[in-house]
């Protein structure tokens, strides 16, 4: 008994540390209505800039401390409400989410770019004495856990009170759950929300200065990988509740501990399951936690009398304008064939394959994001899944390399199929952190195994004989890209792609015409992990290996999602702007010598048009243009017909009259 004790009291410092950023989280989402995935990057401003003060200037702890945490953070927060967040109080869960993912890649470098990317070496903590140690009986705990403990607590006391007795607090939940009715009431919503976006900064700015100690090293990762695993305790208090956060964050943290301290160590499960509790632990509170399942995500009442989102800019064109754009396409594709094959070296060569291949990897998010209006965070995981199967299957049964790639896209489609069964019952943010959970699972639990990853060295992939050139692989990766395009294209077109339109648009009329939405979903579900699949055996071909450390990490979904979203999902167009973008910016940016921390800003800040632009950067453009030829046209229009009237006014030369003459009266001399 005394040694779970011990266990116990070792992993509350632990658990408040997850409270504490789950804290900030609930405060984020109940008072302004965005599950700010941005929160770690908001706290690693706020860290660096103590450390900045505080072990490289020289400031004593106080002000430091204020200069960080109550000047920086809050400021930070209020501009983020001001000029972003603002905009986006009534959008669907997938633009709030996409814009905090960009923030969380663009914040970090554009710190990295002022305070400088090298090492930073012992955080400095608040605590008085550095290296303080408290002894309770036969256990310790060090000054900065303690600071972390005593702050959890007051911040629970303190935002529970607030939120609760306190008019401010009122307001803030009232602006979120409608902000045009809060201000028919006379309240100034765009104060309150700037407010409440100044309170949750300053709570990420006080959760980087305390939890930065915890680890030899500043870094961004660190900072993340806590955030995921706040997500669970703030899924456990079911986004709404700061006191169950609190607890969560303690469960978490002691099961934790004792976890660490009876499993046998290097062994599997030490290995395997304890750095994956927390995303375990969401994915099940998220299956299973009573309310969570049925909970509505925070929408506006008058949401209802907001114009319907713009429908693909394809569809407003005239016949004669679809033949020329589709001809000009048609043109510029073979253009950029011959470039290709006659003009580039090998190194470029494969750059631009590299882009087909991702290319069809991002198709997977043109079905689920674009088409079926879901928001899935794991398709690196079923991109990875078809990369696995393809090595294992070469490898230990020597299959032909091209049947293990249709196998390994077959297999994906099942995976995706059978998570899309039990997480369909999510929706929105819910549904997010559900794939964006097993990601994280499949990444701890999985990826390590040999049977799976193939061990501490990736498999090797063959390619078959008649791909083994490199322009070979190029025109058959360019020929499955066409081949999974033209898919796409006749699904968008067909009885699913119009069942997913209507379900996106109203599940419950849906219903009424005798749509399944479970069925379509989960067949959209497979049919992305299929092309996910597909794509991750590709990749796996052109390397000749499964790269998974480099392509496939939860993280590198995450970014694949915001370049995708931010140029357009809806289209396959899309797709392929953004597999280009993916592959050759970064490789044109390290060779005009342009530092690669601009690479993450310039994607992430790309993210922050999707505020605007909802439908996507590329079909914003098309639409401008279209609207813009279409001008073009009708002045030409009337041009032409205003020359006509002219005409038919002037008509043919006239004889003149000739001048009439007088007649003379009657009975005159």
């Amino acid at each position: 008994m005394t040694e779970l004790l011990g266990y116990v009291i070792r992993g509350i410092p632990y658990g408040c540390v997850f409270a504490l950023v789950a804290i900030g989280l609930v405060l984020t989402y109940k008072t302004s209505g965005v599950f700010n995935l941005a929160f770690a990057a908001q706290a690693y401003a706020s860290a660096a800039v103590y450390f900045q003060l505080r072990a490289n200037d020289g400031w004593s702890i106080i002000p430091a401390f204020l200069i960080a945490v109550i000047v920086v953070a809050p400021l930070l927060g209020l501009a983020l409400d001001r000029f972003l967040f603002r905009h986006l109080r009534t959008a669907p869960t997938v633009a709030k989410l996409v814009v905090s993912l960009g923030l969380l890649v663009a914040i970090p470098e554009i710190v990295n770019l002022w305070f400088g990317s090298g090492p930073a070496y012992g955080p400095p903590t608040i605590w008085p004495s550095e290296f303080a140690i408290y002894h309770f009986g036969s256990y310790a705990i060090d000054g900065n856990q303690a600071a972390t403990m005593i702050a959890t607590a007051v911040s629970v006391v303190g935002l529970t009170l607030l939120l609760r007795y306190s008019t401010i607090g009122l307001r803030m939940r009232a602006v979120v759950e409608s902000p045009r009715m809060t201000a028919l009431t006379g309240i100034n919503a765009d104060r309150v929300s700037g407010f409440a976006w100044m309170l949750s900064s300053l709570f990420a700015g006080l959760a980087g200065v305390l939890l930065a100690p915890l680890f030899d090293q500043l870094t961004v990762s660190s900072f993340t990988v806590l955030l995921v695993a706040a997500i669970a305790a703030a899924a456990f208090a079911r986004l709404t509740s700061i006191p169950l956060a609190l607890l969560g964050g303690l469960l978490l943290g002691i099961l934790q501990g004792i976890l660490a301290g009876y499993l046998p160590v290097n062994s599997v499960l030490a290995t395997g399951l304890r750095p994956s509790l927390p995303f375990v632990a969401l994915f099940l509170l998220l299956l299973f936690w009573p309310g969570l399942r049925q909970k509505r995500e925070l929408t506006d009442p008058l949401s209802g009398v907001d114009p319907p989102p713009p429908g693909l800019a394809a569809a407003l064109r005239s016949r004669g304008l679809t033949v020329t754009v589709r001809a000009l396409g048609v043109a510029v594709v073979l253009a950029g064939l011959g470039v290709a094959l006659f003009a580039l070296d090998s190194f470029w060569l494969l750059i631009v394959t590299e882009a087909v291949v991702f290319s069809v990897i991002f198709l997977s998010i043109t079905v689920i994001t674009g088409m079926a209006g879901q928001i899935s965070l794991c398709q690196a995981a079923f991109a990875a899944v078809g990369g696995f199967t393809t090595a294992e299957l070469v490898h230990n049964l020597g299959l032909p390399v091209l049947l293990t790639v249709a196998i390994g896209t077959v297999f994906a489609a099942i995976v995706g199929g059978l998570l899309a069964i039990p997480v369909l019952r999510l929706s929105g943010i819910y549904l997010a952190l559900a794939t964006l959970a097993f990601a994280l699972m499949f990444d701890s639990i999985f990826v390590p195994l040999k049977w799976v990853g193939g061990g501490l060295l990736p498999i090797n992939v063959p390619r078959p004989a008649f791909l083994a050139g490199d322009h070979a692989f190029f025109l058959f990766s360019v020929a499955v890209l066409v081949g999974v395009g033209v898919v796409v294209i006749l699904v968008r077109r067909g009885v699913s792609g119009k069942f997913l339109q209507a379900l996106h648009g109203s599940e419950t009329a849906s219903a009424s015409l005798g749509i399944n939405a479970t069925r379509a979903r989960v067949v959209a579900f497979a049919l992305s992990a299929g092309i996910a699949g597909l794509g991750g055996g590709l990749l796996a071909m052109l390397q000749s290996q499964t790269n998974y450390t480099g392509n496939f990490t939860p993280f590198a979904g995450l970014f694949w999602l915001v370049l995708v979203v931010t140029l357009g999902c809806q289209t396959v167009e899309g797709a392929i702007q953004a597999g280009l973008a993916f592959a050759l910016l970064p490789q044109l940016f390290q060779r005009f010598g342009i530092p690669l921390e601009y690479q993450y800003i310039l994607f992430g800040l790309g993210a922050l048009t999707y505020a605007r632009n909802p439908e996507g950067i590329l079909e914003a453009l098309k639409r401008k243009q279209l609207v813009a030829v279409q001008r073009a046209l009708d002045r030409r229009k009337r041009r032409a017909e205003r020359g006509a009237v002219h005409g038919r006014d002037a008509g043919p030369p006239t004889v003149p009259r000739p001048a009439a003459t007088a007649t003379p009266k009657k009975g005159g001399s």
